[in-house]
Order: structure tokens, then sequence, then C-alpha cells
């Protein structure tokens, strides 16, 4: 297999989160399988109106087997210039980036736009989403600057992939549906995990895990525990995640729905070490 010198374009460590847990695992892999990677990830990735959550940063140790820069400034279009004129002289032969968020058209395509000058990078994009869930002025424009530039794209699910059709029709595209990830640990037994939750071994436990939006329907599981159907059961729900919206109504729906005593409250960022007792 040939060596390919890649660079991961996206989050990684101090930043925290899947998106940055995600570039590293793949990273690795990328690493394993024989090829030279780097990260260059954000000195700055959000600005404030973009991220209601408690702190962009982990407090895990960094990775000591992956080369991270932190560089680019998801705001500072001279920022993006410098950056791809790097990447551009750097002539990876394969950039690789994350999509998920059109605010991050600009930036991104920007920088590629730059990289590809030297007429040798190839481009692949991994798609979360193409189609944003919470829709904001200027989506459409942004992300079709992104896709212009990019060489393929690999969907993380067949909606997304339906959805890629709205701005390419003719560039490679293909499906690949999330993997598991497999760098939290192993998993321990169930008497375990409980005890390190500090959770009753009297109940069974449904479990949502990660950030909090809208979109994610946490509402509608609040209303499901009440259902007639089940609300006598041995049952409780832990919600596991850090709000990134106003926590007030969902405090609320539990109050008024008298859940308090079926509800396990876990609404911190969630460390990765911990990650594993949750999932066993």
């Amino acid at each position: 297999m040939q060596k390919l010198n890649i660079v991961l374009l996206g989050s990684a460590h101090p930043l925290r989160g899947g998106l940055a847990t995600y570039n590293e695992r793949l990273a690795k892999a990328l690493q394993d399988a024989g090829h030279e990677v780097m990260i260059y990830s954000f000195s700055l990735q959000y600005p404030s109106f973009l991220f209601p959550g408690k702190s962009q940063f982990s407090s895990d140790t960094a990775p000591q087997d992956l080369k991270i820069v932190t560089k680019v400034n998801s705001i500072n279009p001279l920022n993006w210039i410098s950056v791809g004129n790097e990447l551009k002289k750097l002539k990876p032969d394969l950039i690789i980036v994350k999509f998920w968020l059109p605010f991050m058209g600009p930036c991104f395509g920007t920088i590629l736009r730059r990289a590809k000058k030297n007429r040798h990078t190839k481009v692949i994009s991994i798609l979360d989403n193409i189609i944003p869930h919470e829709k904001r002025f200027g989506d459409t424009a942004f992300t079709k600057y992104f896709v212009k530039p990019v060489d393929a794209f690999i969907s993380m699910s067949s909606s997304v992939k339906d959805d890629l059709k709205k701005f390419n029709t003719t560039k490679p595209s293909v499906l690949q549906p999330h993997p598991l990830y497999d760098n939290f640990g192993e998993k321990v037994s169930k008497e375990i995990a409980l005890k390190k939750l500090n959770l009753s071994p009297d109940f069974s436990y449904i479990l949502f895990f990660g950030f909090i939006r809208k979109y994610k329907g946490l509402d509608l599981l609040l209303d499901a525990m009440n259902d007639e159907r089940i609300k006598n059961l041995p049952l409780k729900l832990i919600i596991a995640g850090e709000f990134y919206e106003d926590s007030k109504p969902y405090l609320e729906q539990i109050e008024k729905l008298n859940l308090k005593e079926r509800v396990v409250l876990a609404t911190d960022f969630i460390l990765n070490e911990k990650v594993k007792y949750y999932f066993s």
C-alpha cells in the first residue's frame, strides 16, 4: 500500500467533544495503517454565540502519539489564507476534513482552495451534516462554498448522502455509517458501572447521552417517561451530557410530570474515562 502524507483539518485536543474524539481516533487508525498524519486544529473554533456550553476545552491529557498543530481561527479570513498557504507548501497527498456546520464553510473552503493551488493535494470530506439541524442565515451559500474544492465525500448517514445531492451531483460520494468508538476503555460489569455512577441496582436505566440541544428530542423522551405503560415500572432515565441551551424548560418539564425521582441528572461534560461506565 502506498504511504500517504495526510492532513486532518478540524477539531482535536485541547478541544473536546465528539468531533475531536473522531479526528484523533481517525488519525491513529491512519497512522497504524502506515501513513504520515498530522491534525490542523483550531486556535478558535466557535465564537461565543455558537457555543452555549461551559467550556470548549478538555481536561484530559493530550494524546502522546499524534501531531496536532493548533492554528486555525474559524472567524479570521487572514488566518484562513495563511493556513491555506502553509498547507500548499506542505503539499500533503490528502486533506481529510469533517464537515458538520455551514458556519465552517468560509473557513474550510478558503483553506482548501489555497492548499489545492499546489496542484497535488486531494480533498475528502467526511459529512456529519450537509444541511444543519438548526438553520441560520447564509447556510446554503456557506455550504456551496465549502463543497466546491472538495474532491470526494463520505456521508455518515443515508439522509446526509441524499442531502448532498442538493449541492453535488458529479463528485464521488459514498455512504459509510459512523463507526463505533473503541477508545473509551473496555466494557465493565453492570455491577461495577452502577457502583461507579452511584446508581441503585434495583432499577433498569434508559440512557440519553451527549450534548443537549432542542433537535435531539429530550422533551419527547421526558414525555414518554410519563406514559402510563411504563411510569410504574422500576425504570429510570439517565440524562448524561451538558446543556447547550437553557436548561429551565427541561427542569420545569421534569417537575411538571413528577419525574424528579425517576430522572438522574448528570448534566456536566462527561469525561472520556467515565464514558465506559454509562455504556456498560
